[in-house]
């Protein structure tokens, strides 16, 4: 065989072995809170139909200021999203210094897009019984337009309060008021 053959085998095979990558064990695990936040972002609705229950869930986002990106009734999705600033008054004020004082050019968070996602899915065996999840996510710009950070947003406050709306308005679509 030609050395040049065996070098294209070895070849193959190298690339054929490189393809083939374990999955670490650990990317298959749950965290131990993630049943927990689980928890924390579902709750279930009784009598209403998916419709309605879409409609309100819409409707409470479009309050909180998102605006609707995605609908999708018949997969009982929504995904909404909001831009704000993240610009924190202390950060503002050393940049300003820096740049002044020392000619120190300083990125800080400057803009946040706040992301919900929510998916309605039917209680097994039941009529007119839906679980609802919501999940938040940010991504933070700095003022030099690169992403400082992602991050899940899991303040049990925020999400208790998303649901305590949310109640308050399947109670009034529930009952045409």
């Amino acid at each position: 065989m030609s050395t040049a053959r065996c070098i294209v085998i070895a070849l193959i095979a190298l690339l054929v072995s490189g393809c083939a990558t374990k999955v670490p064990e650990s990317a298959l695990k749950l965290r131990p809170e993630s049943l927990e936040v689980r928890q924390i972002q579902t709750r279930r609705f009784d009598g209403i139909g998916e419709a309605e229950l879409l409609a309100a869930c819409a409707g409470v986002l479009q309050d909180l200021g998102f605006n609707l990106d995605e609908a999708e009734a018949p997969l009982g999705l929504i995904v909404a999203s909001k831009n704000r600033s993240a610009l924190e008054p202390a950060s503002a004020t050393v940049k300003r210094l820096l740049d002044i004082f020392l000619d120190i050019e300083m990125e800080i968070d400057d803009e946040q897009r706040i992301r919900a996602s929510l998916v309605s899915r039917p209680v097994p065996n039941e009529v007119e019984s839906w679980f609802v999840r919501v999940t938040f996510q940010r991504i933070v710009w700095t003022t030099e337009n690169e992403i400082s950070r992602r991050e899940e947003l899991d303040d049990p406050q925020l999400y208790q309060k998303f649901f305590e709306r949310l109640s308050k308005s399947v109670f009034l679509e529930a009952h045409s008021i």
